[in-house]
């Protein structure tokens, strides 16, 4: 990464979106908001001047028939192009400066780096406060409170992009608070209730060992934003997703911020301290308990973990890996045979594989209510 050449992104509590509509033919209530505006703008100005590794043309799209609505995409360029993923061997591996990583990236895939105005020293988790490793073999010195946003080079959807806290600290593919609390951020910044985050552990797909989340916008309704759920941990928000894939969900509608985000952060710190691979999804949603309604305001962001079963150097499945998008609904497809053919039973046979047992996640759901009694 050469230099950060972009006017930084700087905003505050008062531009998050706190209200959106999701169903679609609804008047809108919010125009694009300036985080929208500015990661539109630039991720297209990137695209024009072709520094992706292939263009993003209108993907071909279908909502698989049944009741879990699985929205398919067929993106051949993406399984062709993409860079080959980091041999990974742990959940907790570290961090390998010889490997590719973002601070070896070209300044050309930087959108803009974003941070947030007046926050407080205090909020800062004990990793960062910690972190004595720094890279700065390009000459850069990272900033607490720093986020490089920058495009993916092989891009799932339009917009898709990639947010690396503090790059030049070098730290692995493991969540912490913050980085938590600026993918919730992120989703509130954006007017557009299609702009989805979210993230893979090592061992759960995550290609490249370097801490960063990924962000997309998808122009359709997913199931999780309204699917049922019932309440573990009331008093921490601790919900869990009853509907397939069974999962944790938090929820936010964008007050006290920082606790949600260090909530979240002991659920996927417990699971890295277990070597538990999990995935992360973060989208605009109803409620906990609330089903869907027609033309339904999203107030809130729905924060999605499911756990599940670790795959190191395993090889990819024919039809699509499962990961953030694919546990969430969203199926992106490398080849049309696979894309025109597969059914909702199918695709819930391969998810399925990937999901811890019943008895396993049962036991998983009982530790981590302990674990969250104990911090309240």
């Amino acid at each position: 990464m050469e230099s950060f050449l972009t006017q930084p992104f700087v905003y505050s509590d008062q531009d998050l979106v706190r209200r959106v509509v999701r169903s679609q033919g609804c008047e809108t209530l919010e125009k694009l908001s300036k985080f929208d505006k500015r990661l539109r703008s630039t991720w297209t100005e990137k695209m024009e001047h072709g520094l992706f590794r292939y263009p993003l043309e209108d993907l071909k799209t279908r909502i698989l028939p049944g009741p879990y609505g699985f929205v398919a995409q067929l993106n051949i360029m993406r399984g062709q192009e993409r860079r080959k993923p980091q041999q990974i061997f742990s959940i907790r591996q570290q961090f390998d400066s010889e490997q590719f990583n973002f601070n070896k990236i070209h300044s050309h895939e930087i959108l803009f780096q974003m941070s947030k105005q007046n926050s407080n020293e205090a909020d800062v988790e004990p990793q960062f406060k910690d972190i004595t490793s720094r890279c700065n073999e390009n000459g850069l010195e990272g900033a607490r409170d720093k986020v490089i946003v920058v495009i993916n080079v092989s891009p799932l959807e339009f917009g898709h992009c990639l947010f690396i806290p503090e790059p030049t600290h070098c730290m692995p593919q493991i969540l912490t608070a913050s980085a938590i609390q600026t993918g919730i951020e992120s989703v509130f910044l954006s007017a557009d209730s299609g702009f989805r985050v979210g993230f893979n552990s090592l061992g759960a797909f995550a290609s490249v060992n370097h801490l960063h989340l990924h962000g997309y916008y998808l122009d359709s309704e997913l199931r999780i934003e309204s699917a049922p759920t019932e309440p573990l941990v009331p008093k921490k928000g601790f919900h869990r997703l009853i509907d397939f894939p069974s999962g944790f969900l938090f929820y936010t509608e964008g007050e006290c911020l920082h606790e949600t985000a260090t909530v979240i952060w002991q659920l996927t710190n417990f699971l890295v301290e277990r070597n538990v691979a999990h995935n992360m999804f973060l989208t605009r949603g109803c409620p906990p308990g609330k089903r869907h309604e027609p033309a339904l305001s999203r107030s809130g962001v729905r924060i999605i973990v499911w756990p599940r079963i670790s795959c190191f150097g395993a090889k990819e499945e024919s039809a699509f890996n499962v990961a953030l998008c694919e546990l969430a609904g969203h199926l992106p497809f490398k080849n049309r045979r696979d894309f025109d053919a597969i059914t909702e039973s199918e695709v819930k046979t391969i998810i399925q594989k990937y999901l811890l047992p019943g008895d396993e996640f049962t036991q998983l759901q009982s530790e981590l209510c302990k674990q969250l009694h104990v911090h309240q």
